[in-house]
């Protein structure tokens, strides 16, 4: 049976390609020997908090500098680790929208941590061929990126979706405390 969301593009909309858009983005990037790591850090989780405020109120993103702080600031492991946790049942739809979005605007080099974000609410929503084809993307993007070959492992297993869930809302509080303490 084929379901709404195994047709669900996920390829790469033309802002991606954006020479002002990827530069912006660019410009974000968390290099992680900056002396400032931690600003950064608390910067881009912030920045994914407000991003999903606003895709809660408007359904959509109307801030290009808040979007491409967000795709800028997942370069940085701890950002995308906290994102992984940000999202509740309650704001599923909320994470999906946006993570769908800036997965098809990520310029390359930016794909893969919000690929395997993308990845993660597919495997949780159940539609496993979806989160296959994030993790696709993440590969082209960076082919040794390590959660993609976590992820790989954990969908493969056939580890219960619940499972996976209670372990990362069981992680987000360390990772928020390493953040932002």
């Amino acid at each position: 049976m084929t379901t709404d969301y195994e047709e669900l593009s996920i390829a790469s909309l033309p802002l991606a390609s954006d020479a002002r858009f990827i530069e912006l983005v660019k410009s974000f990037a968390v290099d992680p020997n900056a002396s400032e790591l931690s600003d950064k850090q608390r910067d881009g989780a912030t920045a994914v908090i407000d991003l999903a405020v606003e895709f809660e109120k408007f359904g959509v993103a109307s801030n290009p500098d808040l979007v491409a702080r967000v795709l800028g600031r997942l370069s940085d492991i701890q950002v995308r680790d906290f994102a992984l946790g940000t999202h509740t049942t309650e704001t599923f739809e909320t994470y999906w929208r946006m993570w769908h979005y800036l997965l098809q605007i990520a310029p390359i080099g930016y794909v893969a941590p919000v690929a395997t974000l993308f990845a993660t609410l597919a495997y949780e929503r159940g539609d496993t061929p979806l989160a296959y084809r994030s993790l696709e993307r993440a590969t082209v993007d960076a082919p040794i990126y390590s959660l993609t070959v976590l992820l790989r492992r954990v969908f493969g297993s056939g580890w219960p979706a619940a499972a996976f869930a209670a372990m990362r809302i069981e992680l987000h509080p360390k990772v928020t405390a390493g953040i932002f303490d």
